[in-house]
């Protein structure tokens, strides 16, 4: 005997089942997935917004010191213009103390060597803030992906027990949309 099937309505139903599953399992995979990167983007969305607070904190402590430094130097300046009242030593010494604020006052607009100059602090609180937008950018895709693989899943899982196949044919259409979006929100292609 041979083994030909026939496809009766039961053997029917069971291969649409069937199929339906496989739909459901695969759109369950790309919302796993896109639940990832959605956990992913807005982690490091929060961790550089955090950082680049940091450092333009960080900044702004050496706007202040700097701001101070100059009121001394300034301070001083308006002193030494009256320095036929100064002895020699305290004139020397203001002079010198002026020099190391001036010295000071251009340490802290920039520090290359240390990377703590303020140039150099507001260069990586830009930074920061270019790789949190980026994030910000990924995870409203991941968010359209999240709903619209969770709508395709529930509308196959219908399908399964109406056995209807416009309902799997919808589902399949909003879990291919919903996977693009997960694509998307990797790799920013729109």
């Amino acid at each position: 005997m041979s083994n030909i099937e026939i496809d009766t309505p039961e053997t029917s139903d069971n291969s649409f089942k069937s199929k339906a599953a496989l739909v459901v399992s695969i759109f369950a995979m790309i919302l796993a997935l896109s639940n990832i990167g959605s956990s992913n983007a807005s982690g490091e969305a929060t961790e550089q917004n955090i950082l680049a607070a940091n450092v333009y904190s960080f900044f702004q402590a050496k706007n202040i010191r700097q701001t101070q430094y100059k009121l001394s130097a300034d301070n001083l300046e308006i002193s030494l213009s009256n320095s036929e009242k100064l002895n020699p030593t305290t004139k020397a010494l203001m002079e010198k103390k002026l020099e190391g604020y001036k010295k000071t006052i251009e340490r802290y607009e920039s520090e290359p060597e240390t990377g703590e100059g303020k140039k150099e602090l507001l260069h990586k609180a830009k930074e920061h803030e270019k790789i949190r937008d980026k994030a910000l950018l990924k995870d409203p895709w991941f968010d359209y992906a999240e709903g619209l693989l969770q709508v395709s899943i529930v509308l196959a899982s219908v399908a399964i027990v109406t056995t209807t196949p416009a309902l799997l044919t919808g589902s399949v259409v909003l879990g291919l949309l919903g996977t693009l979006s997960t694509i998307n929100g990797y790799y920013l292609i729109i």
